[in-house]
């Protein structure tokens, strides 16, 4: 069953991973294209002639430099294909949809295309949780006429999300093999005994395994680092408004600045502002 425990120790965090882990989803997806191809047509039910993983491999954690990136971008003759994997929702999924569909129509174009020759493009998301709150198991996107919802803009675009949780109503089994995979660790066909198999091989890849623990360490840094901005940043809306209200109860701006704590001149400043 899928968990997400922030008590485990980054080893244990690394031992427990499955593939509904982004990292091990990467990295696996990334160094087997053929798995990535075959979970793609599984997703998208169509075969598929090949495909070229398209991103570079930015894993090497550098604390000064952008961080890691877990989604898998790949092409093939005449699709391309964004994929990752979500464990919460983020309450920004859609909006990343719409920029990784910019992300490959511009790969497209600077490649010298002419419009009509953009790739057919697909935005894949695997989540845990049932972002849109309607039950299903899949949730299918594409440009329609809201006039008359017959009539499609036919260009060529798809955003799918698949949803792991709700596994058990999505009638096509290799599909319910994948999801159930995601959300359970079980394996309950060909494709997913493949992949559960390469899982347990990256536990034993020291590279990856230092790649991860560093991943993980600089979460947790951004982390802590965010909350301890918004804790300051708190206070100081917090010092903010007692300084207002002490200037309306006419005490002095000099007095103000001492009991909360900030610089006079800005107590100056709410002054005249108020």
């Amino acid at each position: 069953m899928y968990t997400h425990n922030n008590e485990q120790t980054l080893e244990q965090k690394w031992q427990n991973a499955t593939i509904a882990n982004n990292f091990i989803f990467y990295k696996i997806m990334r160094n087997n294209p053929d798995i990535c191809k075959e979970l793609l047509e599984i997703l998208l039910e169509f075969k598929i002639d090949h495909i070229e993983m398209r991103q570079e491999e930015e894993v090497a954690i550098d604390y000064g430099k952008k961080g890691i990136r877990l989604d898998v971008y790949a092409v093939g003759a005449t699709e391309s294909f964004y994929l990752e994997i979500q464990t919460t929702d983020t309450g920004e999924l859609p909006e990343r949809a719409r920029y990784y569909q910019s992300i490959l129509d511009v790969d497209d174009l600077n490649s010298g295309k002419n419009y009509s020759e953009l790739k057919t493009s697909y935005i894949i998301f695997i989540c845990i949780p049932d972002i849109f709150k309607k039950g299903r198991a899949k949730y299918t996107f594409e440009n329609l006429c809201l006039e008359d919802t017959e009539i499609k803009l036919n260009d060529r675009t798809q955003k799918l999300f698949f949803i792991a949780e709700n596994y058990d109503k999505i009638l096509n089994d290799e599909q319910k093999g994948v999801l159930q995979m995601v959300m359970e660790n079980k394996s309950t066909t060909k494709f997913s005994d493949k992949v559960s198999g390469l899982v347990e091989d990256a536990k034993h890849n020291a590279r990856w395994r230092h790649q991860f623990l560093e991943y993980e360490i600089q979460q947790r840094y951004q982390f802590n680092a965010g909350k301890k901005e918004g804790i300051e940043e708190g206070a100081r809306q917090n010092a903010i408004e007692n300084a207002k209200a002490f200037l309306k109860e006419g005490l002095s701006p000099e007095v103000i600045a001492r009991c909360v704590k900030l610089p006079l001149e800005q107590i100056l400043e709410l002054q005249e502002k108020n």
